[in-house]
């Protein structure tokens, strides 16, 4: 049983990532999961979270990752998001008027706001904030 598996990270406008891990934990609409070789196939929807990476040299990455799709076989792992992030990149100040508006929004109550739309902010503020942090 192999120990490593391919990973890969597409973003909109670059390849983000591709390298070799050990491990990924990540998080789906349907909850967090961790990843392993030889892990099950599956396609889930990703959510806005902290991404975990673990190196084969045992060193670990974490890097915010937007929402996408996440495609799984035993031979790879595939990530298409909408945006990632290393905790370097990220602009706080940015993600925390992002907070703001997305909390303001979702206080209104107004039946013109995307309610959806506006947790999905929150929630991709929030992540790059705790990204940030780590």
């Amino acid at each position: 049983m192999s120990s490593k598996i391919k990973l890969s990270i597409l973003a909109p406008m670059e390849k983000f990532y591709e390298g070799d891990v050990s491990e990924i934990n990540t998080s789906t609409m349907t909850g967090d999961i961790g990843i392993l070789p030889q892990h099950s196939s599956f396609i889930g929807l990703l959510r806005p979270t902290v991404t975990k990476l673990k190196l084969e040299d045992g060193s670990e990455k974490s890097l915010f990752t937007s929402t996408g799709i996440l495609k799984v076989t035993k031979e790879e792992i595939q990530m298409i998001v909408d945006d990632a992030e290393w905790p370097e990149e990220i602009d706080v100040k940015r993600a925390e008027k992002a907070k703001e508006r997305a909390e303001e929004r979702l206080h209104k109550q107004d039946p013109k706001t995307d309610a959806k739309r506006a947790e999905i902010a929150l929630q991709r503020a929030l992540a790059r904030i705790k990204t940030k942090g780590m």
